[in-house]
C-alpha cells in the first residue's frame, strides 16, 4: 500500500514538472493569482519564462539531462537551483547556464554533488511540500497572509521558503514550517519588504 501511494505521488510530481516547463499564456495569470501574489503581472510573467527557458536550455544538455537532477524556481528575479550533480563541473555548468538568462537577477545555488535522488526520496519530498502547503494555509493569526504567495520547494528533506514577505511574516511561516515532520533542513530564500 505504501508503495502504490508514494508511486501516485511520484506521477503526480512528474505531471506537475511536466506542465512546469511548458510556455505560460498571460492569460492563465488570472486576477485571484494577483490577488494573492506580491508580485506584478509582468513579475510573473518573467519568473515563468526563467523557468521555462533555464529548463529548455539544460534539458537540451545530454549531460546534464542524464547525469544530473535539477529543479530550477524562479520569483521576483531570484532563481533557485536545487538538486544533485555529480561533479562539480556539471553544477558549474547549470549556473553558467542559468545565470544567462534575461531578468535573471539573483542566483541561490543550492546544488550539492551526489547521485541523484530517486523515486522515493522525491515522492517524500513532494509529500513534505505537501504537508508544509497545507500547514500554511491553515495560518489564521495574520489577516494579510495568503499561503499562495509562499513557493515552497523540497529536495532531499530541506525545505526552501521564497516569496515576498515581512519579517513577521517570514517568521510565522518558519515557526509553521519547523512543526511540520520529515523536514531536515529550512533554508530561507524569502525577500523581505519591510
Amino acid at each position: 500500500m505504501k508503495k502504490l501511494f508514494l508511486s501516485l505521488v511520484l506521477l503526480n510530481c512528474l505531471l506537475i514538472s511536466a506542465c512546469s516547463s511548458v510556455a505560460t499564456n498571460p492569460d492563465t495569470i488570472t486576477e485571484q493569482t494577483l490577488l494573492q501574489d506580491r508580485r506584478t503581472r509582468e513579475a510573473i510573467l518573467i519568473d515563468k519564462d526563467i523557468e521555462t527557458e533555464a529548463y529548455s536550455e539544460l534539458n537540451s544538455d545530454d549531460a546534464l539531462l542524464n547525469q544530473c537532477h535539477f529543479t530550477i524556481t524562479a520569483y521576483n528575479g531570484a532563481v533557485l537551483i536545487t538538486g544533485e550533480v555529480p561533479n562539480e563541473a556539471l553544477g558549474k555548468k547549470i549556473i553558467a547556464t542559468v545565470q544567462v538568462i534575461p531578468n535573471v537577477k539573483l542566483i541561490h545555488d543550492n546544488l550539492i554533488t551526489a547521485r541523484p535522488s530517486d523515486a522515493n526520496s522525491r515522492a517524500n519530498d513532494q509529500l513534505i511540500t505537501d504537508t508544509v502547503k497545507t500547514a500554511l494555509s491553515q495560518i489564521r493569526t495574520m489577516p494579510d497572509f495568503d499561503p499562495a504567495m509562499i513557493k515552497v520547494i523540497t529536495e532531499n528533506g530541506t525545505v526552501y521558503l521564497m516569496g515576498l514577505v515581512q519579517r513577521d511574516e517570514g517568521t510565522v511561516v518558519i515557526n509553521v514550517t519547523k512543526l511540520q515532520p520529515g523536514i531536515n533542513q529550512i533554508v530561507t530564500v524569502f525577500e523581505y519588504i519591510d
